[in-house]
């Protein structure tokens, strides 16, 4: 045989090994055990403590054509996964990361000590009762990326609640153990947009399939931007009547504000904002009562432009804990240990994105409607406020819940925490509303313990404890 000819075979059994290798490759990809193995995370840099239960990070493509990937960081419940229901968490902005807030400092199990290097565990982990799912939504927040560079400038509510029901779906084609499990969706601030879309998505998705691989039983929103007229006229209440604000700043708030987007407010609005922030001075909307974080300010600090990022930003409470986080989420060896994309990993990681945030397109002045259609559909709905956090107040949920013209089933009344109070309660057809006494805009952050009683009530279905079940248990 000529040397030609023994090159033509070795080139066609080469061509063929390389078609066997990537149809292998194909299958290995498709194989959802073995792509689980690939995204669990083993160690974390830092982590000092192991813990009994497994976690996963990685990306879900949402979108081929387009390369987009979300990522998510998932824990399982600390004991028995296998009879805990699924939970998705989700942070707001729009643009800020569910990894930085939900996972770093408020009911995820790895928190972030001041080093910015080093772990600490959360006593009060959501995961303690449910599998939580972290999901950094939509692109271009946190980890999360898009290939085609302009669609970091073009998310909006549709895309955002179309893009997580997909990652949803594929999701749970990674995990089939998840499939058909109880689930639940939780989230802050303007997630108050986002978890009930993205409910609502689901609930229409099986009902055309006439299946529920998504069995969602329920949503959960904290301080949630829920209708921009009752928001603003709530908010302007609590600053006056806390005394925040001067009688003719609140009027003035009152007459060019109410009726205006909380995403995007007109120029007129924003005057009024500047001269309201000058009036409060340097404190921390996000939580009035407690310390801010001295690292945040500067002169040129406007507090009042951070309220478009409607969702800002244990061991005693750290009001840095957002600093602390932006060190430790950009370290290279924590994003290798969470699989982090190499696109993700060149640029720097931020706890919400400007980029996303100023270039936000539709975002419609009401969810009213939908908490409607929801209610209907049989869902089990809670809200919740911290009391202390004018973002988005106590005051403005009240006026916006009360705009739902539901009829009460149980009427307001405390609720006790360890023999004190807790904070408030009332239960109307279709929907349950809890307070939580001294927490600002991100509850579980201020008030970890309360916020896990919140948590195992609301999965449970039951009403918050009196004060004779805390004297009998």
């Amino acid at each position: 045989m000529s040397n030609l000819n023994w090159v033509f075979l070795l080139y066609t059994f080469s061509f063929i090994a390389h078609l066997y290798t990537a149809s292998c490759d194909q299958v290995s990809s498709e194989d959802p055990i073995g792509q689980q193995k690939l995204d669990q995370v083993l160690q974390l840099p830092g982590q000092n403590f192991s813990v009994s239960f497994a976690h996963y990070a990685g990306y879900v493509t949402v979108n081929e054509k387009a390369g987009r990937g979300l990522f998510y960081w998932f824990v399982e419940a600390v004991n028995d996964p296998s009879s805990k229901p699924l939970v998705l968490w989700l942070n707001g902005g729009p643009g800020c990361s569910s990894i930085a807030y939900g996972m770093g400092e408020e009911i995820g199990p790895f928190h972030v000590n001041k080093d910015g290097k080093s772990l600490y565990l959360n006593p009060y982990s959501w995961n303690q009762v449910a599998n939580i799912l972290f999901l950094d939504s939509p692109v271009g927040v946190g980890y999360s990326y898009s290939n085609t560079s302009s669609d970091h400038l073009n998310n909006g509510d549709k895309r955002t609640a179309a893009d997580s029901l997909v990652f949803l779906l594929k999701w749970v084609e990674r995990f089939p153990q998840y499939k058909g499990r109880d689930f639940y969706i939780a989230g802050e601030s303007y997630a108050g947009h986002y978890v009930p879309q993205l409910s609502q998505a689901i609930v229409r998705h099986n009902w055309a399939q006439k299946e529920k691989t998504l069995n969602l039983k329920g949503y959960m929103v904290g301080n949630a931007l829920t209708d921009d007229y009752h928001d603003h006229f709530g908010l302007f209440q609590f600053l006056w009547s806390a005394g925040m604000i001067s009688d003719q700043t609140y009027k003035q708030l009152n007459l060019f504000c109410d009726f205006q987007s909380f995403v995007h407010t007109s120029e007129r609005c924003d005057k009024i904002l500047d001269i309201a922030d000058e009036e409060f001075g340097i404190i921390d909307p996000y939580s009035i009562f407690t310390s801010p974080c001295t690292a945040n300010y500067n002169e040129s600090n406007q507090l009042l432009k951070r309220w478009h990022k409607v969702g800002h930003i244990s061991q005693k409470y750290d009001p840095c804990t957002e600093q602390h986080s932006t060190v430790y989420f950009n370290l290279p060896e924590v994003q290798k240990a969470l699989h982090v994309h190499q696109r993700s990993a060149s640029l720097k990681w931020e706890t919400c994105s400007d980029e996303v945030n100023t270039n936000w397109k539709d975002s419609p002045r009401s969810m009213l409607n939908v908490y409607h259609e929801l209610i209907h559909s049989g869902l089990r709905i809670w809200i919740f406020s911290g009391d202390t956090d004018a973002v988005i107040p106590v005051t403005s949920t009240r006026y916006s819940i009360d705009a739902l013209k539901l009829p009460t089933i149980s009427p307001w009344r405390a609720w006790y925490d360890d023999g004190q109070v807790g904070g408030w309660t009332q239960q109307y057809e279709g929907l349950n509303f809890v307070t939580v006494r001294g927490a600002g805009h991100e509850v579980p952050l201020h008030k970890p313990k309360q916020a896990l009683t919140l948590f195992k009530s609301f999965l449970s279905g039951t009403s918050m404890p009196t004060l004779k079940q805390v004297n009998d248990s």
